[in-house]
């Protein structure tokens, strides 16, 4: 059974349970998370940033575990040196995160601000329902990836699955290999860029005209994240035939749905 340890208002102290193994060097640390479970590997993280005011940490061999990362709602740089599992960097809100391998399905999900590099492939739902900040996955990604996106950017160094796009609200999506079926299926806004070939585009998915903002926009992140020059590039947004939905009498809307 866990000991809970109380503080002296008798409130349980919220790292009670972080095993304080890292190594701090002033506003930097490290820790092995080899033998720890989720939990502690989490606890630990979060003990170093809001109790210690660490300012980077870096964690090895994180095994693949799941749900690693999340609920990070301040300014701070992480080095996860391996491959991560389902739901990584979850619920974030500011940080810097730089994953060396890969990750499983649902990274960055409902993330809010900062920044996610994978060096790796991910997983289907890479980005899901994303509200800001930027994720750079420079391999594959799976099938809808971004589905759900309502702000932020996703850039693919590799080919994307099936459905990419999926319910996109906002935001961009900029991949420089090749896309599956239904890419930007039932999209409401927001732009996707493709570098390859798309096998087939969604409902109310179409060609958009490109922009001096498209060029300034693409050439920036790429600049940021050293992917060199930008490749020729294909545009597509929504072609707004579904914004009728909202002008459909109330029987309509049955029917539809």
């Amino acid at each position: 059974m866990t000991q809970i340890t109380y503080d002296a208002r008798g409130l349980a102290e919220p790292f009670a349970d972080a095993p304080r193994i890292a190594e701090v060097d002033g506003t930097r640390a490290r820790f092995d998370a080899q033998d720890l479970t989720t939990r502690t590997i989490n606890l630990e993280l979060r003990r170093l940033l809001y109790e210690e005011g660490v300012e980077e940490v870096e964690i090895d061999n994180p095994g693949s575990r799941h749900s690693l990362a999340v609920g990070i709602l301040t300014r701070c740089r992480i080095t996860i040196n391996g491959s991560l599992g389902y739901f990584g960097c979850g619920l974030i809100d500011g940080p810097e995160i730089h994953v060396t391998g890969r990750v499983g399905w649902s990274a960055c999900e409902n993330m809010m601000s900062g920044v996610v590099v994978v060096d790796g492939n991910a997983g289907s739902l890479t980005g899901a329902a994303l509200r800001g900040g930027d994720v750079v996955v420079r391999g594959r990604v799976g099938a809808r990836t971004g589905i759900d996106q309502k702000g932020g950017t996703i850039i693919v160094g590799g080919d994307a699955g099936s459905m990419t796009g999926f319910m996109m609200q906002r935001g961009r999506i900029v991949i420089l290999g090749d896309v599956g079926p239904g890419l930007g299926d039932s999209m409401y806004d927001g732009t996707i860029y493709v570098a390859g070939t798309v096998k087939s585009l969604g409902i109310d998915c179409v060609p958009g005209e490109w922009t001096d903002a498209d060029t300034e926009l693409v050439e920036r992140k790429f600049r940021i994240y050293g992917l060199g020059d930008p490749p020729e590039l294909q545009k597509f947004v929504c072609g707004k035939v579904l914004y009728n939905y909202d002008s459909l009498e109330p029987a309509e809307r049955k029917l539809v749905i």
